[in-house]
């Protein structure tokens, strides 16, 4: 969500194992099992497409955003997958954005980077996930120049009790401004976190403040419904 006007900017694909008998799995679960296995590429794959397909139903105006593993992005086929989900969902490449953790960036380093590379000259917007939370943020904010960061929620969480959490979350959002990067506030539970980036000029926030999780469907709706208010307030 934008902070400017309230107005649902982006949203994020999360990946749910619906299990038989023990319900709803968290990805931490499950995903590492699926890197090991080499199954993440063709789950990966399908989960560009189908948010791909869902996000082109949206108002023009919002993006989705997709995390993807460091495995993803260090195998040949990640362009053909982004460029095949696009062209099939006919979603604007400027509408995708691929999150990615610096732990993508630690090995093969210079093949990632090229991938990346690729994959913003395609249009695609390219997001650093928990930033701040590895030693080498700066380093790769560097290298990578990405479009947004996101500020790991372990830091907004504190934001209001602790003066060193909110110094570094002030300092994350004074850097992002001078370099031109859109930033993100990640875990936002409470008004007064809220307005605390606010004051901040924290470009856009998440968190289960803004809204739970939901299915394709219900975010459709969602979205549906404050695009009608805003259409009614003007």
């Amino acid at each position: 969500m934008a902070l400017g006007n309230d107005h649902i900017t982006g949203i994020e694909a999360l990946l749910r194992w619906r299990h038989p008998t023990l319900g709803v799995r968290s990805p931490i679960e499950f995903i590492t099992i699926l890197e090991e296995t080499g199954v993440i590429h063709e789950i990966g794959h399908w989960i560009i497409r189908e948010a791909c397909k869902a996000a082109s139903d949206w108002p023009k105006d919002t993006r989705v955003a997709v995390n993807v593993s460091p495995v993803q992005l260090r195998h040949t086929n990640i362009l053909s997958c982004v460029v095949n989900a696009l062209k099939e969902s006919t979603l604007a490449p400027a509408r995708l954005e691929l999150e990615i953790t610096e732990t993508a960036l630690i090995s093969d380093n210079d093949y990632v980077l090229s991938n990346l590379k690729a994959l913003r000259e395609l249009g695609i917007r390219i997001a650093l996930d928990d930033f701040g939370t590895e030693y080498s943020s700066l380093t790769y904010l560097r290298k990578l120049s990405p479009d947004s960061i996101k500020i790991d929620g372990s830091f907004v969480r504190e934001v209001l009790a602790d003066a060193d959490s909110a110094s570094i979350v002030k300092s994350m959002i004074s850097l992002s401004r001078d370099l031109g990067i859109n930033v993100v506030a990640e875990g936002i539970e409470t008004a007064e976190q809220l307005s605390f980036l606010r004051r901040q000029n924290c470009d856009e926030v998440q968190g289960y403040f803004i809204s739970e999780p939901k299915s394709a469907k219900e975010i459709q709706a969602f979205l549906s419904s404050r695009h009608a208010s805003r259409f009614d307030a003007a």
